[in-house]
């Protein structure tokens, strides 16, 4: 019996089509899943704030699967008790008047993870930095 190379191909397409559509599907499905995040954290670069100067805050989610997603303004709302942010920078004065600074990132999607942490501004200025030649000189 003659077969007719269309109706075979045109099945086979539909047959293809339909797989792939269901594997798609699938995997969206299964990334959605993976990316939910369950907590956030601090993870700070320093012990303590600068004056005069954006301060980068460190906030990271732990996701459903156990990996880790830095957190940015746009999945975070920052408050801070002293400064300002600007995304995830909080910005001090060049004489700020107090010692610490209270800060808040809670998830936008999700308002009862929430985290506090409390930093303080360092006082002590910066020793000034000596060229390798001035060092060079002093041996």
């Amino acid at each position: 019996m003659p077969t007719f190379c269309c109706a075979d191909s045109s099945i086979n397409y539909m047959y293809n089509m339909r797989l792939f559509l269901s594997a798609v599907f699938f995997l969206l499905i299964g990334s959605l899943h993976a990316q939910r995040v369950e907590s956030i954290h601090f993870h700070l670069y320093t012990d303590s704030l600068k004056k005069g100067t954006h301060n980068y805050i460190n906030v990271d989610g732990k996701l459903s699967d156990g990996n880790w997603k830095p957190l940015t303004a746009k999945e975070l709302d920052f408050k801070a008790d002293y400064g300002k942010f600007e995304g995830n920078d909080l910005v001090l004065p060049d004489n700020p008047n107090v010692v610490k600074v209270t800060v808040t990132a809670s998830l936008k999607s999700d308002k009862d993870k929430t985290k506090q942490v409390t930093i303080w501004i360092k006082q002590k200025p910066d020793p000034p930095l000596t060229s390798e030649s001035s060092h060079q000189r002093k041996r």
